[in-house]
């Protein structure tokens, strides 16, 4: 006999009373908003956070600590490292690669194959073209 473990969602109550599901990813165990969509294939670490209405593609790595705002989208095989915070509306093109402790502002958009080295700060609405390098990344 096959024993099934429940379901588990957790809720979190932000500073404005807002209270958000999030479930553990299957692959890494990362908490993922229950209206957010992210592969199977991706690789969420425990501790990072996939908030309401953000998209994760196929083959997408996030290491601990990491946050994807409301909203934002990380294309196919793209790498986020750790502690890097994906703002709201923001979007990680295919196959780019985002260095640790990197701050991406609101709707901000790294093009596809694009290099960004750690402990950088995007601004709100940069655009970073594809195949591109910011910071010392290359």
């Amino acid at each position: 006999m096959q024993r099934r473990t429940p379901r588990i969602a957790e809720e979190i109550e932000d500073e404005f009373g807002t209270v958000t599901r999030y479930r553990r990813h299957p692959n890494g165990r990362g908490l993922v908003a229950t209206d957010a969509s992210v592969d199977p294939t991706a690789f969420i670490a425990p501790t990072v956070y996939i908030e309401s209405g953000a998209r994760v593609g196929r083959s997408v790595r996030i290491a601990s600590g990491s946050w994807v705002d409301r909203e934002a989208v990380v294309g196919p095989h793209a790498e986020i490292g750790a502690a890097v915070h994906v703002g709201a509306a923001a979007v990680v093109g295919e196959g780019a690669r985002v260095g640790s402790h990197t701050k991406i502002g609101a709707r901000a958009s790294i093009g596809a194959g694009a290099r960004v080295a750690a402990d950088q700060k995007i601004d709100d609405d940069a655009v970073l073209p594809q195949q591109s390098a910011f910071g010392a990344a290359a």
